[in-house]
């Protein structure tokens, strides 16, 4: 596809054009400045990314097409952009043509950037537009891209005349003044290009840093003396603009040097540190905002700063503290990534440098000092940086996402740590963030098998954490599918990763059944969340569904045995009441392997026929009821605790009816299914039903009313009650298959059926009626659903 793409657009624009052919030269011209203006917004990598790789692919060649075709498109654009500043000073044009000018401009600034050689002639040409007066955004754009080509260019030109330099210096130093921070970061930039590699002139630079930094001093002590005082109010624009000019200087120059301070012992970083850090501890935000800004740019010429103790303690209290600023977090996360970001810039260049005298070094003596200090900076803020995911504002989660992009890349920290965050952050809302940090996944998964499985439980885990950091409305539980037409589940790429292998999978989805068990204590709305993703995971083949039906049937006879056994041992026993022996014997009758012991086969042989007789079972059931209130303890922390656990239990129920209705399959296809039958024969694919939506109304209603912290009133005691019976009812039936003879089986499936429909607050269990036609449904559509049920 790349391949396809290069040689399209070699063909479109990097082709040589005849010298005479002056109107498909504009053409050209137009159609390259048109998609650099689209382009805008979205960013030039794409541009940068085709230059080089067309320049590249004919570095050995003899003959240079793209070459000459750069060459041919640079110099005609430097002449459009002659033609167009006559053509401003037509008003009526002036819109239009000031963001072609713009547009060229920019696009002269993307060939500097991959070949600044092919602009060293025209650099005299450009100079001027520095001296541009600023009224639009555009003339900012225009004056920011000239000083970015300038800052490319000067340095590569042979004997470049003094006017010529000093004039650069001079405009320069006008904008770094006048303008804002934009202006004064492009053109103290620039500035450090042209007096570091070309003229030398640190005086100059050092009287501009003098400046700045003296009023900084003076604001300090006139701070210190009086901190409500008006002058600093009133001064306050000079405070904002001293902070940022000391720090963008203090990035590009050295002024430790003694080619600045001379011979004298004060050292300059130190100074410069411990005035912008007094005033991070200023009353008002946009001055610490400001200082922070100045401190990111010391820390890119001198990193070893952000080891000092201090700075260690503003940026981790920044990061970690919740109450914190979101602009001073973003601007702590920025100054990191914009550190890493020229780490990055400085290691590629010095990869360049050294594959051109590669040949005649020892690479016994390469020893990369600075990869190991940005290693150790990024292990002492990342886990402040990771935290930054839990966050409301989708900013802070972005610059903290691409601070951890640019740590992996670079290969600074090791990347397991990061698995299970990555993953939460999977299930952002933005399209854009999702996507990046599934990228990086699957990175991490090519380069290091079986890490992503590693982690995948605690990704889940935190993805829940994360979610509840976003939702604004608190009183909604979080859910863990996506709200639209697909409904897909939040973690669906990490299911999806994990898939292919059945070993990985399986351990993946019992630790997730296993968070459902009475004993994981697992809080009822991060159950919700997880039977949301079971539910909407891309189950691709039979298998998938069937191995966890098969082990919910599992985890629910062991669980709920659990659960009716602890409400039981809760009961008040007392002999004075005359129906006790009986309804005691029900209510405690023992469910722990789902059949009735010789015992209490009279108190559960009325039961039994009541199922069949339906005209006495409303009243019968309510009798039970009433019986096992007369035996509840004074103190409702039992009930509340049995509702709280009978959630994971419900869900599971719940669960596995969506399962059965969504892939179509049959009570006995799901009997009869073995883990350890060889994967071939479950290897069909699913023949998904649609609209089967995941509404699990137990679950929601007890969070919504947040039982847990309610008061009980005897209503909500009747529903327990009622609930914990259906319960009993079901456990008692669990295997549908338990009893022989025929009139049995329907009678127990019935029953376990009317459990199921109680249990799940109306609406029968769909599919059930299957079971009874041909075993093997192999996911088919079924009819019956219902009515199926009624039928028996």
């Amino acid at each position: 596809l790349q391949k396809l793409v290069n040689e399209t657009f070699q063909k479109l624009w990097f082709t040589p054009t005849p010298h005479h052919d002056k109107e498909a030269m504009t053409r050209k011209i137009l159609n390259i400045t048109d998609v650099v203006a689209a382009c805008r917004d979205t960013g030039y990598d794409w541009f940068e990314q085709l230059l080089q790789n067309l320049l590249k692919s004919e570095e050995d060649a003899s003959y240079k097409p793209v070459k000459k075709a750069c060459t041919q498109l640079v110099d005609n654009l430097v002449e459009h952009i002659l033609k167009y500043e006559e053509s401003l000073s037509d008003s009526d044009n002036k819109g239009v043509n000031s963001g072609r000018l713009v547009a060229c401009i920019t696009t002269l600034f993307l060939f500097s950037k991959i070949r600044p050689q092919l602009m060293v002639k025209h650099a005299m040409t450009m100079q001027p537009y520095l001296t541009t007066k600023c009224s639009t955004q555009n003339d900012f754009m225009v004056i920011c891209n000239v000083a970015k080509i300038l800052e490319l260019v000067v340095p590569l030109m042979e004997h470049p005349s003094e006017t010529f330099l000093a004039t650069i210096e001079e405009d320069l130093m006008k904008l770094i003044i006048k303008y804002g921070m934009t202006v004064v970061q492009h053109c103290v930039s620039c500035l450090g290009a042209v007096v570091n590699k070309v003229t030398q002139n640190y005086k100059f630079v050092w009287a501009c840093f003098n400046r700045y930094y003296g009023a900084l001093s003076k604001l300090k002590s006139q701070h210190q003396e009086d901190p409500n005082s008006t002058i600093l109010t009133a001064n306050k624009p000079a405070l904002l603009r001293s902070l940022f000019t000391v720090g963008a200087l203090c990035r590009h120059f050295d002024f430790d040097q003694e080619d600045f301070k001379g011979n004298s012992k004060v050292n300059i970083k130190d100074k410069v540190l411990e005035l912008l850090m007094y005033f991070t501890k200023h009353s008002d935000e946009e001055v610490q905002t400001k200082a922070i800004i100045g401190l990111g740019f010391a820390f890119i010429q001198h990193p070893s700063l952000m080891f000092e103790q201090e700075v260690k303690t503003l940026y981790n209290s920044i990061l970690s503290d919740k109450n914190c600023s979101v602009n001073l977090k973003i601007q702590v996360l920025k100054n990191l990534q914009t550190y890493l970001q020229e780490e990055d810039t400085r290691m590629q260049q010095a990869d360049r440098d050294w594959k051109k005298v590669a040949k005649q070094e020892d690479l016994k003596e390469m020893g990369d000092i600075s990869s190991g200090m940005s290693s150790s900076i990024m292990q002492l803020y990342l886990k402040q940086v990771l935290e930054a995911f839990f966050h409301t504002q989708s900013s802070v989660r972005h610059f903290a996402l691409n601070v951890i992009a640019l740590t992996l890349n670079q290969g600074l920290i090791h990347p397991v740590q990061c698995v299970p965050y990555l993953i939460a952050m999977g299930t952002d809302p933005e399209p854009s963030m999702r996507n990046k940090a599934d990228q990086q996944l699957v990175e991490i998964d090519k380069k290091y098998a079986g890490f992503i499985h590693m982690k995948a439980v605690a990704g889940m885990k935190m993805s829940y954490q994360v979610q509840q950091a976003i939702n604004t409305c608190p009183k909604d539980p979080v859910r863990g599918f996506r709200h639209d037409e697909s409904s897909s589940a939040l973690c669906s790429h990490l299911y999806s990763m994990i898939r292919g292998n059945r070993q990985h999978r399986r351990a993946f989805l019992i630790s997730l059944l296993n968070l459902f068990d009475d004993t994981a204590k697992t809080e009822v709305n991060m159950l919700l969340y997880i039977a949301d993703n079971l539910a909407c995971f891309p189950y691709q083949t039979q298998e998938e569904p069937l191995f966890i039906m098969h082990h919910i049937d599992i985890t629910l006879s062991v669980s709920g045995s659990n659960l009716l056994q602890s409400f039981k041992e809760s009961m008040v026993k007392d002999k004075k009441k005359e129906r006790k022996p009986s309804s005691d014997e029900e209510t405690e009758s023992d469910s722990n392997s789902g059949s009735e012991s010789e015992s209490e086969e009279e108190a559960s042989k009325p039961r039994r026929l009541r199922k069949r007789v339906d005209s006495d079972s409303d009243s019968d059931e309510e009798n039970d009821i009433n019986a096992v209130m007369k035996c509840l303890p004074e103190n409702s922390a039992p009930l509340i605790e049995f509702a709280n656990v009978s959630q994971g239990i419900l869900l599971l129920l719940m669960l596995k009816q969506h399962l059965k209705n969504l892939c179509g399959f049959s009570d006995s296809k799901i009997q009869k299914y073995s883990p350890s039958e060889s994967a071939k024969v479950y290897d069909k694919a699913i023949n998904r039903k649609t609209g089967v939506h995941f509404h699990p109304k137990q679950t929601l209603d007890f969070l919504r009313t947040d039982m847990a912290n309610s008061k009980i009133t005897e209503e909500v005691k009747r529903s327990i009650v009622k609930q914990y019976l259906d319960f009993k009812l079901l456990m008692e039936h669990l295997d549908p298959d338990e009893e022989e003879e025929d009139g049995e089986v329907s009678a127990s499936t019935n029953a376990r059926n009317k459990a199921i429909t109680s249990l799940l607050g109306g609406g029968s269990p769909k599919n059930n009626a299957a079971e009874t036609e041909d075993d093997e449904s192999d996911g088919e559509d079924r009819g019956g659903g219902t009515s199926g049920v009624r039928r028996r």
